[in-house]
């Protein structure tokens, strides 16, 4: 089982995708997905010019050596960066020790806890009659919980929201990531978004009835007390989850934000290591850790993660928007499948030409989705369809308060 070859792959099938594919000696081979959006090229040569150099000749089946050496032998742990090539070799691996047992990668994880995994879809719309019609798109498309953004009155853009509407019946695309040399900037109002939002939900309420799980993301942009303000002004609408309701690099903030509501709070997508969880959930600060398998360091450190989260009683909410690629998205979901305390999973399907670049085993149906029964993560590279997308440079946005101050997006 001895690593012979390890590529980095750059495609760009309608946004960017970094792919790690490492290969054996006896013709096995694994993917691992190392996106990190609006950074895309700073993973990939990270990649390249520092770990495939330390992949050549090591025992593919040798996991978690491979993770603790990638982790504690650069001596400057963590970040975004690292975070993210690590993850890329750690699910590679882990999809080689599947096809070498001939299993998909839930079974060797324990096997499946459940029959499906939950999945919540984006609603979005500028006005209320734009937010109805996709709400009643994606309850057509099968999901049966859904996240609710809208745009603010006198704000241009927000967070969640096309810029373009979608066709009435048709599901609005949302890239945020915006192809050309600089990032957009956005305008931001806290007051506006927090006298606005109470009345959305409860139209959506009023027009959906009480049975539908509703998410919402605040996207960081509160301090704590608006955020718990805003989570107490939405509890008659019973969320199934409020996210990223304040920055929370700062883990001391959410006790605030708890003493005052008590709506379900969702935090970590830009988390990248257990460390950045330990108060959070040694306290019970939040009830859903929103962390990726792409951003914290791939399946092995994931699911230790989600062990810690159970003995508190905290569950799984792993990031799943259209920045992780299918390889990503089958990595945490082998992930969902396997572990007990499992809470919901997002699901943004990507495009048509990133379905064609990666073809994939797994299901969405009836609100659930499924990894496959393809060993491994049941997710190939079409590397020839890969190549007829090249790299393309995108930013996230950034947003500005009406007096020109830097704002958190």
């Amino acid at each position: 089982m001895k690593i012979v070859a390890a590529d980095v792959l750059v495609t760009s099938p309608g946004r960017n995708f970094v792919t790690l594919k490492v290969t054996t000696e006896d013709g096995l081979t694994g993917l691992g997905d190392a996106t990190l959006n609006g950074r895309e090229l700073s993973v990939a040569s990270y990649l390249s010019d520092h770990v495939v150099p330390l992949l050549l000749g090591r025992d593919a089946r040798n996991i978690e050596d491979a993770w603790q050496f990638l982790y504690r032998s650069a001596y400057w742990r963590r970040g975004p960066v690292t975070m993210s090539a690590i993850s890329a070799v750690d699910s590679a691996l882990w999809d080689i020790k599947a096809k070498a047992a001939g299993m998909p990668l839930y079974q060797l994880l324990g096997g499946a806890s459940r029959r499906g995994i939950r999945a919540y879809g984006h609603a979005s719309g500028r006005d209320l009659e734009q937010l109805f019609d996709s709400m009643r798109h994606h309850l057509e498309l099968g999901f049966r919980a859904i996240r609710v953004q809208t745009s603010v009155p006198s704000l241009n853009a927000v967070y969640g929201v096309p810029a373009t509407p979608a066709t009435k019946g048709e599901n609005g695309h949302y890239e945020p990531a915006q192809r050309g040399p600089l990032p957009a900037e956005e305008d931001w109002d806290t007051r506006a978004y927090l006298r606005h939002i109470p009345g959305v939900f409860e139209a959506v309420r009023n027009a959906f009835g009480p049975e539908l799980p509703l998410l919402h993301d605040g996207h960081h942009r509160m301090t704590p007390i608006e955020a718990a303000r805003l989570g107490k002004a939405l509890e008659p609408y019973d969320l199934f989850w409020l996210e990223d309701c304040t920055p929370a690099e700062n883990q001391e903030a959410l006790r605030l934000v708890r003493q005052h509501t008590t709506t379900p709070l969702a935090i970590g997508e830009v988390f990248n290591t257990v460390w950045d969880y330990q108060t959070l959930i040694r306290e019970q600060l939040i009830d859903y850790v929103r962390s990726s398998v792409t951003h914290a360091g791939g399946i092995t450190p994931m699911r230790k993660l989600m062990d810690f989260a159970a003995q508190y009683q905290v569950k799984s909410g792993m990031h799943g928007a259209t920045d992780i690629s299918p390889v990503g998205m089958a990595a945490a979901l082998h992930l969902d499948l396997a572990i007990h305390n499992f809470g919901i999973q997002e699901y943004m399907p990507h495009n048509e030409l990133t379905n064609e670049v990666f073809r994939q085993t797994f299901t969405f149906q009836d609100g659930y989705l499924h990894p496959g029964d393809q060993p491994g993560l049941g997710v190939e590279l079409d590397e020839k369809a890969a190549a007829q997308f090249p790299y393309q440079a995108a930013y996230l946005p950034f947003s500005r308060l009406k007096d020109g101050t830097i704002h958190d997006w």
